[in-house]
């Protein structure tokens, strides 16, 4: 006799007894998940996340006493869950939601804006595919300091103290003053992986860092006005045109693809849909900026599901690049690294505390002049 598949167990939390009741009802339509408890506010969260040791945790954000940005940095950094956040507050480019995710929120829904039964109807297959998901992934314990900065005085803080500098290419070292080109590829789980890699990188790092993120159009100029917050590097969303330069942090805007042209300049391309299912492609960018970059070009293949940034991972190997993986321990997901590592393609798998130093030293060792004699 088959044994029954044990269910997902959740937690659902909402400041509207409407709302939880909506939420409930939704959650127990799929035999795959089980509502195992309901809580008013982030401090009952804390609480029932303790207790009930619930799979997935269903969050709002707006609610009174202890709201879902605190709650979420209190569970992820004592009591690790996987959080979906579920929120009025998770449209148009929210600050609050892309919070969430920095502090480790999974993934998030958008409740329709007048939040009735009906039009929660429209978002309940994703909402049941989110938290599905979620269930399986592999949750990280966010550090209390960098909790704490992000809930502090509205996330305006800068880190705790300042990384060291790092040296600038070396004057003349090269006719056309190419420099290292950094791409960090994340996908679910990247926002707060990539809080623990940005604060290291200063104003005059020698290098030019472009982030490639899954993430919806309308999120990514909000993220990088908030990332920069947490970064001495200057941070921008990339603009079509522009020249590369070093000490810029690029993120890849949202529903485009990115490409760096052979003379250096940032090329954005939205119009050509979702290239091997995704939108933006890391491949794309990648492969580019081994085109462009050569040995000079580094990658870090960091956490996300599917096979995204394989192939550019071995272009860049093959040009004489660096490429690194972030380590399963560390991963919320291990998907894109491991698809890397099993194609032969990564020279490092680090966990993700280490990546930023790994990168730091291939930077300065190729920006560092070789005196005169040695080889």
């Amino acid at each position: 006799m088959a044994t029954p598949s044990k269910k997902i167990r959740v937690l659902v939390v909402d400041d509207s007894t409407f709302m939880r009741k909506v939420l409930e009802n939704i959650y127990s339509s799929d035999d795959q998940l089980q509502v195992v408890g309901t809580a008013k506010d982030g401090r009952e969260a804390v609480s029932m996340a303790e207790s009930l040791k619930p799979d997935v945790i269903s969050m709002d954000i707006n609610m009174p006493h202890v709201d879902g940005l605190q709650a979420t940095a209190e569970i992820m950094t004592t009591n690790p869950k996987p959080i979906v956040i579920v929120s009025s507050e998770s449209r148009e480019g929210a600050a609050s939601t892309l919070r969430a995710l920095e502090l480790g929120a999974i993934e998030f829904v958008a409740k329709p804006s007048s939040g009735i039964d009906l039009d929660m109807q429209t978002v309940k297959e994703e909402l049941l595919r989110k938290v599905r998901m979620a269930a399986k992934v592999r949750v990280v314990r966010t550090a209390t300091r960098l909790a704490s900065t992000i809930q502090g005085a509205g996330g305006a803080a800068k880190p705790a103290s300042a990384p060291k500098a790092s040296p600038r290419p070396a004057a003349g070292s090269s006719s056309d003053q190419r420099f290292p080109v950094v791409v960090l590829a994340a996908s679910t789980g990247g926002p707060a992986t990539i809080m623990r890699i940005a604060p290291g990188f200063t104003r005059d790092f020698p290098a030019a860092i472009i982030l490639v993120q899954h993430m919806p159009a309308t999120f990514t100029s909000q993220y990088a006005a908030q990332l920069a917050e947490f970064t001495e590097i200057r941070v921008k969303e990339a603009e079509s045109n522009e020249s590369l330069a070093p000490g810029t942090l690029y993120i890849c805007p949202g529903g485009q693809h990115l490409r760096i042209t052979p003379t250096g300049r940032i090329q954005l391309d939205g119009t050509g849909g979702r290239i091997n299912g995704y939108l933006p492609n890391m491949d794309v960018t990648m492969e580019s900026v081994a085109a462009y970059a050569g040995p000079l070009s580094i990658a870090a293949v960091l956490t996300g599901m599917g096979n995204d940034g394989t192939s550019g991972a071995r272009a860049i190997k093959n040009a004489g690049g660096l490429v690194l993986a972030q380590d399963e321990a560390t991963c919320v997901i291990f998907g894109m690294p491991a698809e890397a590592i099993k194609a032969g393609v990564v020279d490092q798998v680090l966990s993700i505390d280490d990546i930023y130093q790994a990168i730091e030293r291939r930077v300065v060792g190729i920006c560092k002049p070789t005196p005169a004699g040695v080889r």
